[in-house]
């Protein structure tokens, strides 16, 4: 059975400010590289085969911190890059509700897009690395895609926030992807208060 543990991931500059990324590449921030370190700390004793990330900076970044301790190989999927958000990216969230309540953007990647290229990442995932343990770096809305489709109750879940750093587990059963939990902070200092 696949294992993919998809890490968010850290914080960056535009992410402290709550202006919308998409697919703007913005590195990490100090507290970004830390949350990576914590990351890292938290998973270098488990089993892995691969590390997943995608091409914007702060994803491969985030990677990077946390594969100086599993020496693995790291292998770009741009399946799972964030959504582009077109007009949407760079705009803080109280402009973003001002101007767009609906959260639609001109220019912005349709659902059903967005919703192929993960699904056709996942499947690509499930023949590549079957049995596999894969670490994957990826994005808020790709995680948050990904939840929705194949948790449970992911039809009633509501928006949620995904911190910068969560972990979120899937399984390949049964011919299909399993969310085991998501969101998890549990290895976050700032959770520890």
């Amino acid at each position: 059975m696949t294992h993919i543990c998809i890490v968010r991931h850290g914080q960056t500059d535009w992410n402290l400010k709550g202006r919308l990324q998409g697919q703007t590449d913005i590195p990490l921030n100090e507290t970004g590289r830390k949350q990576a370190e914590e990351c890292r700390e938290f998973l270098k004793d488990m089993d892995w085969d691969v590390v997943l990330t995608t091409s914007l900076k702060r994803a491969k970044e985030t990677a990077d911190i946390i594969n100086e301790a599993l020496h693995l190989p790291i292998i770009e999927m741009n399946d799972f890059k964030e959504r582009y958000f077109g007009e949407g990216e760079g705009l803080t969230r109280e402009i973003r509700e001002k101007r767009y309540p609906a959260f639609v953007f001109p220019g912005m990647e349709p659902d059903e897009e967005l919703e192929e290229r993960i699904e056709a990442g996942l499947k690509e995932v499930s023949k590549r690395f079957p049995d596999k343990k894969v670490l994957m770096v990826s994005h808020g809305a790709v995680i948050h895609a990904i939840i929705k489709k194949y948790h449970l109750d992911g039809s009633k879940l509501d928006n949620f926030r995904l911190f910068n750093g969560c972990l979120t587990n899937l399984r390949f059963k049964e011919e299909t992807w399993n969310v085991d939990d998501y969101n998890v902070t549990d290895h976050l200092i700032e959770f520890k208060k």
